[in-house]
């Protein structure tokens, strides 16, 4: 009986240890990875790099995904309250939707899926061919050679992709509004324009910012404690991809809850 007793606490302590752990890992890589973000020196040319490979070559995924999500987001709003004559509201209910809660959302999800995930990859590769320990042997710091500029660049480039998706869908809604369901376009622009506010612009750009911060730390951080060779390195990706995905909902939760506390 004691000793189906002390296996129980073991089975049950053992996940818990080892999540305080990871936990305490985790802690430590963000907190060098933000301290080292703003100690010199910087490496602008990877940044640019970087830059380029997560703003510019995002913006035809990130431009279709919030195109179609403004068509749809159009259609629904039409066939939900076409029968109260409140057909003047899609504007302003695809407006919100997508400057508030999509063009942010989806714009990290996808960002997840193509940037973290390849931050993962290729860190992890440095990890486990050595290449890292090579860097620390020639007294490069890999926390501000490898990831300050990942980190900078998701967090500055991420506001002007969801800018991006703001219009885009905004102008999915506006296809959907005037050559599908015969809207006038003038009235249509009219009610978009009347409804814009600051508070849904800065709320989306406050989201694209912490969620790019979240892609590049799973990213980095996933990459950097791989282990195990090719096996690991995958595991590294796939894990980078899942914690940014439930962390970016998270958060989302979380800064929407920010602004509109009552």
């Amino acid at each position: 009986m004691k000793d189906t007793f002390e296996s129980f606490i073991q089975a049950l302590g053992r996940p818990l240890v080892g999540f305080v752990i990871n936990l305490g890992y985790f802690t430590q890589f963000v907190a060098k990875s933000v301290y080292n973000c703003f100690m010199p020196p910087f490496y602008f040319k990877l940044f640019g790099k970087q830059f380029l490979d997560i703003g510019f070559y995002s913006l035809p995924v990130v431009g279709l995904t919030t195109l179609f999500a403004g068509m749809v987001i159009a259609i629904q709003t039409y066939s939900g309250i076409s029968e109260y004559g409140a057909e003047s509201v899609v504007a302003s209910v695809v407006l919100i939707s997508v400057t508030r809660e999509l063009a942010p959302v989806l714009s990290a999800l996808m960002v997840a899926g193509r940037i973290g995930a390849a931050m993962a990859a290729e860190i992890g590769t440095m990890r486990v061919t050595e290449q890292i320990d090579a860097l620390i042997t020639l007294s490069a710091n890999p926390f501000r050679y490898l990831i300050a500029p990942r980190v900078w660049a998701a967090i500055i480039v991420m506001p002007l992709l969801v800018l991006f998706g703001d219009v885009i869908g905004i102008f999915g809604g506006y296809l959907v509004g005037v050559y599908k369901l015969d809207f006038n376009p003038a009235n249509y622009i009219n009610n978009t324009a009347n409804n814009l506010e600051s508070i849904g612009i800065i709320m989306g750009v406050v989201k694209a910012a912490v969620f790019g911060f979240i892609v590049a730390i799973m990213g980095c951080y996933h990459g950097y404690r791989s282990k195990g060779g090719a096996q690991g390195v995958g595991e590294a990706t796939t894990n980078s991809v899942v914690t940014s995905s439930i962390l970016i909902l998270i958060f989302n939760y979380l800064i929407t809850e920010l602004f509109f506390a009552r």
